[in-house]
């Protein structure tokens, strides 16, 4: 039997591809090894903003003063896992009760493999498809010489919601999205926390000023040791010590857990690429084209995590809708990334991007005009005790379209779609400035960000 279309892996984006391919043919099969969830439900982004949840609500209780309330208070936070996993289990079974309405003979359960362009094997049998989507995922990285010294106090950001209790101190390696997320919720519950940080980046922010702004802010409150990794790890009394040096000195810390949060690793290589092309057995220099996501010129289309810069769920789910139809139309193929960039970091403030970055228009040496407001001085985050941070627009100087943004602020998550939109509709500084923009409100800090490059682009 011939497939019109194989998916392999079913998160995110191989669910996506197989709801959308399903309106046009029967003849689809759907080819996965472990859970037949997601990543974001199961490990990623749905348990973890559960625990930042908490902690917010926590901080906030904890710094009522901000707003002129005098308050004691007395938390209880051993139920916080529990509350975590009960909601990561609501939202995975909403997920796993989807895929078990689908027709059996579109589903098996297994390790794939590529036997040459147009076959794969699974449990010892061999299907054939005229085209195929990697929709793998990627795994969490372990420091495998760590793991030799400390065994399961080495946790990835997948085993971290699995704990029955928060810690009473834990170490984060990495100062990335998760990293920051994950390390700040835990020190806001109570959690002694360390963060050891290759460099002084934190976060997802490409501007200079607003990282600068970023690394100023959450030092406050974080214990951040940045350009310091651990030089050894060890077990003493069923704890972890951690040595590392600053200013030529040695120094040492005892944690529960050490939490590595260094990013992830595609899963693509466990589909033995090289058996369709011989020159497909490094992943990393893999011939994937950015935009239509194809691999070299073969029917074959890669969506999701298994092959991205940005990891995101609403772009694995686009992406997973659109390789269906590069797979149905073969040889007449698409751009599958047809939408400006959007993406939010649940640190406190928020961190987000849309549309292009400060650094990618650097990059492409775009002429550009940066219009900034600071948060310090915004009528409504005083009020709401939440005044720091800023917000940089970014305007084309030939056009005056808004090509970009970037955001540290309170409530990022909600100001970010709203460029994000303007972004995909081309609208310009001109027209976004004509808009009304009610008082007192946050967006109105926006409206002071371009009204400063306005200033810019006229003078």
């Amino acid at each position: 039997m011939l497939y019109d279309i194989i998916i392999l892996g079913a998160g995110t984006a191989g669910i996506s591809a197989y709801k959308e391919a399903i309106k046009y043919t029967q003849n689809i099969l759907v080819i996965n090894e472990g859970p037949w969830d997601t990543t974001c439900a199961r490990v990623g982004c749905m348990p973890s903003k559960v625990l930042i949840s908490s902690a917010n609500r926590l901080y906030d209780a904890q710094h009522l003063d901000q707003v002129g309330i005098e308050a004691k208070i007395v938390a209880d936070t051993s139920q916080i896992m529990q509350h975590i996993q009960q909601l990561r289990d609501r939202f995975s079974a909403a997920t796993l009760k989807d895929v078990a309405k689908w027709p059996q003979e579109h589903k098996i359960n297994g390790k794939a493999h590529f036997v040459n362009a147009n076959t794969v094997e699974v449990n010892g049998q061999q299907y054939q498809a005229k085209s195929f989507i990697l929709a793998v995922g990627s795994k969490p990285n372990i420091n495998l010489e760590w793991q030799t010294h400390i065994g399961n106090k080495q946790l990835s950001s997948d085993q971290i919601f699995e704990l029955e209790q928060l810690p009473k101190s834990i170490a984060v390696i990495g100062s990335g999205v998760i990293s920051i997320e994950l390390a700040q919720a835990f020190h806001r519950l109570g959690v002694t926390t360390t963060i050891f940080a290759r460099s002084k980046k934190v976060g997802s922010l490409s501007s200079p000023y607003l990282q600068e702004l970023a690394q100023n802010q959450l030092k406050k409150e974080l214990n951040i040791l940045f350009e310091t990794l651990p030089d050894q790890v060890s077990l003493q009394d069923n704890q972890v010590k951690i040595d590392y040096t600053v200013n030529g000195k040695t120094e040492s810390i005892y944690v529960d857990y050490l939490l590595n949060a260094t990013g992830r690793t595609s899963l693509l290589s466990t589909l033995q690429l090289q058996n369709i092309h011989p020159e497909f057995q490094q992943i990393k220099s893999l011939p994937i084209h950015p935009d239509t996501k194809q691999l070299a010129d073969y029917p074959i289309f890669v969506a999701g995590d298994a092959f991205s810069a940005t990891p995101i769920q609403h772009e694995a789910a686009h992406e997973g809708r659109m390789a269906v139809h590069n797979c149905l139309n073969y040889p007449q193929i698409s751009s599958i990334k047809t939408r400006p960039a959007l993406g939010i970091m649940f640190s406190s403030p928020e961190m987000a991007t849309a549309g292009s970055s400060h650094q990618h228009l650097t990059e492409q040496k775009i002429d550009f005009v940066t219009g900034q407001s600071s948060f310090e001085r915004q009528g409504r985050a005083i009020v709401l005790g939440k005044n720091m941070g800023a917000i940089e627009v970014y305007i084309a100087k030939d056009s005056r379209q808004l090509l970009g943004a970037e955001f540290f602020v309170e409530s990022a998550e909600h100001m970010v779609h709203l460029l994000n939109w303007m972004i995909d509709e081309g609208c310009t500084i001109d027209e976004i400035l004509s808009k009304p923009f009610y008082h007192p409100t946050l967006e109105e800090g926006l409206r002071s960000a371009f009204k400063n490059a306005k200033i810019k682009l006229d003078q």
